[in-house]
């Protein structure tokens, strides 16, 4: 069984965003990034049947963005990944996720990947089109939101528990598939510092627009997604500070709530 694992890399939710002058992106100078947390799920969850079972033949991490996106990469190949693909070129910042998942689709689908892992979504952009959109290229079925994973002993199938409204649904699935990884599936482990020195050794392919035959081909017709611009949210009025006896405060907080607020 072949595992590939697709990753993400964006900004730590921790960090203070700021918009460019010409609303065109966010300042990413000095901006702290990170793996995308529900890719680190994925990566997990792939580690952890290598190392549960002996039929896994390798896991790979793969990921689109530039230079900067190694750190992200090297995080996912010392937590356990055995190797990694690297889709590093200006052209490919400028797909959207349908384009984006055409570009992963067209590099991975000679790779006899069994299951493909990712995240369910982005934590910056939030469109959760990508695994989705993955699967259907690649004509595998796709298990959405997954938080557990049972993997069958004869490993031609498995059965996921995912969250849907009100309740859990459970499915049994035939491989090769996809599933997006949701919080609660595991926790990534944190990597040593030995794993990351070593993941420094392990093979990563980077690969640019000229080495992905037909490139344009294949996003042609998908897409059509663009940001036009970003601008913060609205400053939150400052808060109020209600005074006097607690009665007639409220009775005032009554008022303030049914008059400005129009909450009650």
């Amino acid at each position: 069984m072949k595992i590939l694992v697709v990753v993400r890399q964006v900004p730590d939710s921790t960090t203070t965003i700021k918009i460019r002058p010409d609303g065109q992106d966010i300042e990413r100078a000095g901006v702290k990034m990170v793996v995308n947390p529900f890719d680190e799920f994925a990566i997990e969850q792939g580690v952890v049947l290598k190392e549960k079972r002996s039929d896994v033949e390798s896991v790979t991490a793969i990921i689109i963005g530039p230079a900067k996106a190694t750190e992200a990469l090297r995080t996912a190949l010392a937590v356990g990944c055995d190797d990694g693909i690297h889709l590093q070129d200006e052209t490919f910042g400028q797909l959207d996720e349908l384009q984006t998942a055409a570009l992963v689709a067209a590099v991975t689908k000679d790779g006899g990947y069994d299951l493909i892992l990712t995240g369910k979504q982005e934590i910056d952009l939030d469109s959760g089109q990508l695994g989705p959109a993955l699967a259907e290229l690649l004509d595998v079925p796709h298990v959405g939101t997954v938080v557990n994973l049972e993997v069958a002993e004869d490993g031609q199938s498995f059965v996921a528990h995912r969250r849907i409204e009100g309740a859990d649904e459970i499915v049994q699935v035939l491989l090769p598939a996809l599933i997006t990884c949701d919080k609660g599936l595991c926790e990534m482990r944190y990597p040593s510092l030995p794993n990351l020195m070593k993941a420094k050794k392990k093979p990563v392919k980077t690969l640019t627009a000229a080495d992905v035959a037909g490139l344009a081909e294949t996003t042609a017709g998908l897409g059509g997604t663009a940001m036009h611009a970003f601008e913060p949210p609205p400053e939150r009025p400052p808060g109020k500070i209600i005074a006097g006896e607690p009665e007639e405060a409220a009775q005032e907080l009554v008022r303030l709530l049914r008059e400005e607020a129009k909450t009650i």
